[in-house]
């Protein structure tokens, strides 16, 4: 892989931010996370996405910049806690990161976490009812376009919280990926 994309399981070390690596040094082969329905493409023309956003019936789309050039540090602090907090949608999360760097982790089956590293021209997809969260890198920038099938919507809702809805897309995913 000549990008700077990286899957692999999370160490368990609490004391470092979570926009460190936490690397635990086993690999994740990227058709492990097929196995949990994420989808990983690597995309250098906006083409590409824009011939799988019509393939897959994402009508809408929007653009996040997440930067503390752009957002006060106390904000993006905030924003980031939202974003870092275990959650699932009832929706597909799409993806494609234009500029800068991030960390999706999702849950394998096992309640492992697997952090997926993804860079410009990396497109991920989270099937509704995973387990997931995101952070910034330490170089805390991203610029990404976020899909959506319908209107743009980003309810998450937080593992913590499943039994006030989200258990129909979560036992729909387990069904998915356990046949």
């Amino acid at each position: 892989m000549t990008s700077k994309t990286e899957f692999y399981y999370m160490d368990d070390d609490v004391t470092q931010p979570f926009t460190a690596p936490h690397n635990s040094g086993k690999a994740t082969p990227v058709e492990e996370l097929l196995k949990l329905g994420v989808l990983y493409f690597q995309y250098p023309e906006l083409e590409q996405v824009n011939e799988l956003a019509k393939q897959r019936h994402y009508k809408n789309r929007d653009h996040i910049e997440l930067s503390k050039e752009k957002i006060p540090e106390d904000v993006l602090n905030e924003k980031l806690k939202i974003f870092y907090e275990e959650h699932l949608h009832e929706d597909e999360e799409i993806r494609y990161i234009v500029d800068g760097e991030g960390y999706f982790d999702v849950r394998d089956l096992q309640d492992r976490w697997i952090r997926c590293k993804v860079v410009a021209n990396d497109l991920l997809i989270l099937p509704e009812g995973i387990y997931h969260r995101f952070t910034l890198t330490d170089k805390f920038y991203v610029k990404a376009i976020r899909l959506f099938q319908d209107e743009p919507k980003w309810i998450a809702i937080n593992r913590a919280e499943l039994d006030k809805g989200g258990e129909i897309a979560r036992q729909q995913y387990l069904a998915s990926v356990s046949a």
